[in-house]
């Protein structure tokens, strides 16, 4: 017996004869129009916001703010302090949210998107590719574009403006949220998010 885990061909030997079993594979799942697009951006921008401020505020930050405030928990230290720091001031996360969310959705749909197929077409034949290897190239080649947009407009939002505004300061801060970001964003958007994104697409297209 034998199961060819790329083929996803079974097959088995049994007195001479081999039977061969096709396993049914999920086949590409990709938006075809702008419409689509801009559905599949929408549906991978909720969630990864939502990652991206929960991995922000307490697994990089968590322990600082507690520290800080003396709170038990990183949501009663935001409490204490009013709101999460951007823009120079304190507001509720919920704005936080509704911030990277537009900055997001708007680098996706005009950077991400039609940069990272780009990318993967100049090096892939969609057409001899298979999907799978395909649809990973564009998560790795969108991951390796997002990541340094989205952590320079963090940079920017996130910025200790009542120090003053400092290029090399803004730059280092630049770099270490790409230190910080790139490995979250490859591991989860390749392992968790995406998968969960196409399949969601897929119920909502309806696509086989």
């Amino acid at each position: 017996m034998h199961i060819n885990l790329i083929t996803e061909m079974y097959l088995e030997k049994w007195d001479s004869s081999i039977c061969v079993f096709l396993l049914p594979k999920g086949g590409e799942v990709m938006p075809t129009n702008k419409k689509e697009r801009a559905l599949f951006a929408l549906i991978t921008v909720i969630i990864t916001v939502h990652a991206y401020v929960f991995y922000s505020l307490y697994v990089i930050n968590g322990s600082t703010l507690m520290n800080l405030t003396g709170a038990s928990s990183v949501i009663k230290a935001i409490n204490k302090l009013g709101g999460v720091y951007m823009f120079g001031r304190y507001l509720p996360i919920w704005t936080v949210v509704i911030v990277e969310f537009c900055f997001a959705y708007l680098a996706e749909m005009l950077i991400g998107q039609p940069f990272s197929f780009k990318m993967t077409g100049k090096n892939f034949d969609r057409k001899k590719t298979d999907p799978i290897h395909f649809e990973t190239a564009i998560i790795c080649s969108t991951v390796g574009i997002m990541v340094p947009v989205m952590s320079l407009i963090a940079a920017f939002l996130y910025y200790p403006y009542y120090t003053g505004l400092n290029i090399f300061t803004l730059l280092a801060n630049w770099l270490k949220l790409i230190c910080f970001n790139f490995p979250f964003a490859y591991f989860s958007q390749l392992f968790f998010i995406q998968p969960f994104v196409r399949q969601t697409f897929k119920i909502i297209t309806k696509r086989k």
